[in-house]
């Protein structure tokens, strides 16, 4: 759903790129006016052509959705000195186990509303799962949850810090196929919903 709408856009961008005597100043304008779209006022601080990549650096300020206190606990946990030894979703970080529980079968509904017509193929899933440093605990968790239906219900009432800490991952997991459909997108939006 949300891949049909922006995908145009981006290959509307691509085209104008490529067609670009002003390459570099148009990327960076872009950049920033994607972001814009979203709330964020953000500046390019420096892009440069690497091999078959484009290194960009950015400068962003506080979302305009964003309020001061969350703004402020945002930078202090970027501040500190472990903000970077763990991307990934660990059992033991500071969840009730009934929250660890929840989670899992989130992100298994997100699993399986991806593709609702084909079988889930577990060996498959793990390998996706594990390059999302998941820990064994929280892989067994998803494993035992694909093994029934989940339902939509579970969006109904899901914690805020659930939600957050589950909605970057099922981003991850409805990219896994390079699309998002009616179900991801609804169950995506109703997390960021309860993040506010």
């Amino acid at each position: 759903m949300l891949s049909q709408i922006v995908r145009p856009l981006v290959n509307t961008q691509i085209r104008l790129l490529a067609n670009s005597q002003t390459t570099q100043t148009t990327l960076v304008e872009t950049i920033a006016r994607w972001l814009g779209y979203i709330g964020v006022d953000a500046q390019v601080t420096q892009l440069c052509p690497e091999s078959d990549r484009i290194h960009v650096a950015l400068r962003v300020g506080k979302p305009d959705s964003c309020d001061d206190r969350d703004w402020f606990r945002i930078l202090n946990n970027l501040r500190s000195p472990n903000h970077n030894k763990n991307n990934g979703l660990k059992s033991s970080d500071n969840f009730h186990e009934s929250h660890q529980l929840q989670i899992a079968r989130l992100l298994a509904y997100l699993i399986q509303v991806s593709d609702p017509q084909q079988d889930i193929t577990w060996p498959e899933i793990e390998n996706q799962l594990v390059a999302l440093n998941l820990d064994d605990s929280m892989l067994s968790s998803i494993k035992s949850a694909l093994k029934v239906p989940q339902s939509p219900d579970l969006l109904q009432s899901v914690d805020p810090d659930v939600a957050a800490v589950t909605f970057p991952i099922a981003v991850k997991i409805a990219w896994f196929d390079q699309e998002i459909n009616s179900h991801e997108n609804h169950a995506l939006s109703t997390l960021l919903t309860a993040m506010k």
